[in-house]
C-alpha cells in the first residue's frame, strides 16, 4: 500500500553480494522535501542503499517506489527525479566549469537557453561564477564538491542524494556545502545525505537514519544527543 505524502517508499530491501548480505530487509519511507541523515560507520551499506535509490544496481528482493515509479523496472524514469553526488565528482577535468554543465545539460535534453540559464545560477549559488571558465582539474577538492552538485541540480531533480560529501573538504568549505544543500532544501527538494560522522550532520536536516550491520539502528530526530548515543550503540553492538 502506497503513502500519498512519501517521495520515497521502500518495503523488505535486501541487497546480498553472493553470499555477503549488505542490506537486510530495510522499511521506510522519506516525505517529498524531507532532509534525511544517513548514517553508518563504513561498511554499514550506505552506499549500497544509495545506489539502489538511484537504480545504479538492483536488489537481491524487496521493493523501491520513487514518486510513484518502481524499481527496477521503471528506472529511466526514476533517474529522471533523482540528482546523485556520489564519491566521485562524475565531472570531466579538462573542460572548464560551465562546459561540464552545457555538456550534462545536453544529455538532459535542456535546450540551449535554458541550459546557459540554470548553469549561471547554479554557479553563482555554488560560489563559482569567477570560475566558469577554469578547467576543472584546476579545483580543489571542496570547488569540485559544489560543482557537482550544481550538476546534479542541472535537471531539476526532486530527489538529490549525496554520498559523503564532506570528506577531504575543510571547515570553509564544509559551510559552503552546508549553505548549497540549505538552498535546495528551501527550494523543496528532497535530500538524502549519507556520511559517518555525526559532528559533521547539517544543521537543517530533520531526520536521521542509522545503518548498522546492513539493518536500521535508529530512525528518528536527527538532533545530535539522539544521534551520538544511538552511533556509538550501534558501532558497538554486534552484527546479525
Amino acid at each position: 500500500m502506497t503513502d500519498a505524502s512519501a517521495i520515497i517508499e521502500v518495503e523488505k530491501l535486501s541487497k546480498a553480494y553472493g553470499l555477503l548480505p549488505a542490506l537486510k530487509r530495510l522499511d521506510f519511507s522519506i516525505d517529498r522535501g524531507e532532509f534525511v541523515l544517513l548514517f553508518g560507520a563504513n561498511g554499514s551499506g550506505k552506499s549500497t542503499l544509495l545506489r539502489l535509490l538511484s537504480g545504479l544496481a538492483k536488489p537481491t528482493s524487496g521493493v523501491i517506489r520513487i514518486g510513484g515509479w518502481e524499481l527496477p523496472r521503471e528506472a529511466m524514469a526514476v533517474r529522471a527525479q533523482i540528482g546523485l553526488v556520489a564519491h566521485r565528482p562524475l565531472l570531466y577535468d579538462n573542460l572548464t566549469a560551465s562546459e561540464n554543465l552545457d555538456f550534462f545539460g545536453k544529455l538532459y535534453g535542456i535546450e540551449a537557453n535554458e541550459r546557459a540559464e540554470r548553469s549561471r545560477e547554479l554557479l553563482r549559488q555554488a560560489g563559482l561564477s569567477r570560475r566558469a571558465d577554469s578547467l576543472v582539474r584546476t579545483f580543489s577538492r571542496g570547488m569540485k564538491q559544489r560543482l557537482s552538485i550544481a550538476r546534479a541540480r542541472l535537471h531539476q531533480p526532486d530527489i538529490l542524494l549525496l554520498d559523503e560529501p564532506y570528506s577531504g573538504l575543510d571547515q570553509a568549505a564544509c559551510k559552503r556545502l552546508d549553505s548549497m544543500l540549505a538552498g535546495a532544501h528551501e527550494a523543496g527538494r528532497t535530500i538524502i545525505l549519507s556520511t559517518h560522522q555525526v559532528a559533521r550532520a547539517p544543521q537543517i536536516a530533520e531526520r536521521a537514519l542509522l545503518l548498522s550491520g546492513g539493518k536500521i539502528a535508529f530512525d528518528g530526530p536527527s538532533d545530535r544527543y539522539s544521534l551520538s548515543e544511538s552511533f556509538q550503540e550501534a558501532s558497538t553492538a554486534p552484527t546479525a
